[in-house]
């Protein structure tokens, strides 16, 4: 994998992020709770699609045809990556977009700490699935195009994201300034996770497999735990699953196409 490319597919998901984090400065308002079920849906698709062909797909396909650690490795290692979820959102304090919160000493933190927490732990996980398939790359089992497929994936759904975490946080009293600096350092967390997936697998490669299915099942835990419930929330439900099926569809195209 070229040096330039593997800097790229970094910097693209934060790129997203920022860009996202930056509508505050323009839009006076929260987002209109019609589209953020349908931005909300989006991200959901996406991260589905990316779990399966970005993640599981070349989990199991890096064995051969018969072999039974196809199925139990990769499996081990999603059942792991979504019982690391629970932990962490059972022992870190945050807040959802619907103001719910979650964690041990929820109460001694602020809402802005506890918001940021909260889009902290769901993009930990998309630079988990950026790392390692990364490291999948450099170790010659998938081509370059796929991870850059995976990281315009994530660019795309962490757009409305950063928008989503930003806006919030204005609302709740902070400068324009800050709003945009915390979706920021949200975001920030991604290429530092695919770093530490990157170097974990780069000096264990046997384990490649297992991490790949782990990340899988960190998004999947978001999505189920996280974003699907909070989409659903109220009325225009089905605006959700509009986005839903409209994430996916482009994921998995990015992911054929360029992969």
């Amino acid at each position: 994998m070229r040096p330039i490319i593997l800097i790229i597919c970094l910097i693209i998901p934060l790129l997203g992020t920022t860009l996202g984090s930056a509508m505050v400065f323009f839009l006076k308002k929260e987002i209109n709770p019609k589209l953020q079920k349908i931005l909300l849906g989006f991200a959901s698709g996406v991260m589905i699609a990316a779990s399966i062909w970005s993640l599981m797909q070349p989990a199991i396909t890096s064995y051969a045809k018969g072999d039974w650690k196809a199925y139990v490795f990769p499996g081990i290692g999603f059942l792991l990556g979504v019982g690391f979820m629970l932990l962490l959102d059972y022992l870190v304090p945050h807040m959802h977009i619907n103001k719910e919160e979650e964690g041990l000493q929820k109460d001694k933190y602020s809402k802005t700490f506890k918001m940021l927490l909260a889009v902290t732990l769901h993009n930990v996980p998309e630079g988990l699935a950026v790392g390692v398939v990364i490291a999948s790359a450099l170790a010659g089992q998938i081509s370059e195009q796929a991870v850059l497929a995976l990281a315009i994936g994530m660019a795309i759904q962490n757009f409305p994201e950063g928008a989503i975490v930003s806006m919030p946080l204005k609302e709740e009293g902070e400068s324009k300034g800050k709003a945009f600096f915390y979706g920021f350092i949200s975001g920030a967390v991604e290429p530092l996770a695919a770093g530490l997936a990157i170097l974990i697998t780069y000096l264990v490669s046997v384990i490649l497999p297992f991490v790949l299915a782990f990340a899988a099942g960190v998004m999947i835990y978001v999505v189920v735990e996280e974003l699907i419930p909070e989409a659903n929330e109220g009325k225009h439900s089905n605006l959700a699953t509009i986005g839903l099926a409209v994430g996916f569809v482009l994921m998995m195209v990015l992911d054929i196409a360029l992969g």
